[in-house]
């Protein structure tokens, strides 16, 4: 017997994929509704940035005054030297002849001084990179707008070093206005209300200067990974602790020690989000500026009114000459020091008399 297989006709290929790609076309569809939504939702959000970033990043950089940090492992000696340097022992320091002595006392580390990595901003938003421009210039005004030009510099490259070190927040302002909420700001003119004062012109363009070269990549080399520094004026209770690697203008700066302050360890990255704080924010001063006993910040330099044990003339920039009343500092040799002092006392006696120089004036 002879098996003879059946055949029936088979159903037409369009009508059997038809419903399958009904379908497909249906996915398809939802993934690009979905997709224009997303687009939509992120373009928003970008447009919107600084509007909304602004309280939120304020919030997490300094909640209760305190700053968002990298999250990290650290010793017992590296907390510790976060406590003494961020913390209320910041603010134990000592002033006038005792701390130029204990300055002059502790010794400079023997380590040699390595240059930072360079810092280029990018990555960011034209406003926040316009933010970390004018926090930059602030630090550098508010903190040497009269030093040389290598002092501005060195103030500079602190500000970067910190802002790549794990101790610290991963932002030029963050870094800047550090504390300035708490009881210890890092950097003093955020909260003792010196930015309530005009700048002076001519300091502030020089430091913009400073500050967008450093910002494209310039490294002031003299201070190596330093991320402290203070007045010759002043000792604070951290000095011993740091090691001090360079005495520079008014300003002796310390980085940290061991390999904190070896530069491996500066490989925080930067964050890109820039929070300026408004003045509505800093904190004001406790006296009014009009008072009879106020200084002229935009002529001195002087970021708080003189005190009585301040230990320099009230017109004197942190205890240093006033170049902005055409001051110069010029000592003379050993071989002229009497020509000038007989110079000036025969000046001081011509003008007490005065009808005895007129007469000898006439006769010559």
């Amino acid at each position: 017997m002879i098996y003879e297989p059946k055949f029936e006709a088979a159903e037409p290929r369009g009508k059997t994929l038809e419903p399958a790609d009904s379908a497909e076309r249906g996915n398809t569809r939802s993934v690009q509704l979905a997709l224009v939504i997303l687009l939509i939702i992120a373009a928003i959000t970008w447009s919107s940035y600084d509007r909304w970033s602004g309280p939120i990043l304020l919030w997490l950089d300094s909640e209760n005054g305190a700053p968002v940090t990298q999250e990290v492992e650290r010793t017992a000696e590296q907390q510790m030297l976060i406590d003494v340097t961020q913390g209320d022992l910041a603010e134990t320091i000592v002033t006038g002849e005792n701390a130029m002595v204990a300055n002059a006392a502790l010794p400079f580390s023997g380590l040699p001084v390595v240059a930072a990595r360079p810092f280029r901003l990018s990555g960011t938003t034209a406003i926040n990179a316009q933010h970390a421009q004018t926090c930059l210039t602030q630090a550098i005004y508010y903190e040497a707008g009269f030093e040389p030009l290598a002092g501005k510099q060195a103030v500079a490259q602190v500000v970067l070093n910190r802002m790549k070190h794990p101790a610290f927040p991963s932002s030029v302002c963050g870094v800047v206005y550090q504390g300035h909420l708490a009881r210890v700001c890092q950097f003093s003119f955020t909260c003792d209300g010196a930015l309530f004062r005009k700048p002076q012109k001519a300091a502030w363009a020089s430091s913009q200067s400073v500050a967008a070269a450093a910002l494209a990549g310039y490294v002031e080399p003299s201070v190596g990974t330093a991320t402290h520094y203070h007045a010759d004026y002043v000792s604070p209770y951290w000095a011993p602790k740091l090691a001090k690697i360079k005495k520079l203008g008014a300003h002796i700066f310390y980085a940290w020690p061991g390999a904190w302050g070896q530069r491996a360890a500066f490989g925080s990255r930067y964050s890109g989000h820039e929070y300026l704080p408004s003045l509505e924010t800093i904190r004001k001063p406790e006296e009014p500026f009009d008072g009879p006993d106020s200084v002229d910040f935009a002529k001195t330099g002087l970021s708080v009114p003189p005190a009585i044990t301040d230990r320099h003339a009230a017109t004197d920039v942190g205890g240093r000459l006033d170049v902005n009343k055409g001051w110069k500092l010029r000592i003379p040799e050993p071989s002229e020091t009497r020509g000038s002092f007989s110079a000036l006392r025969d000046d001081q006696q011509a003008a007490s008399r005065p009808g005895q120089a007129a007469s000898e004036g006439g006769g010559m």
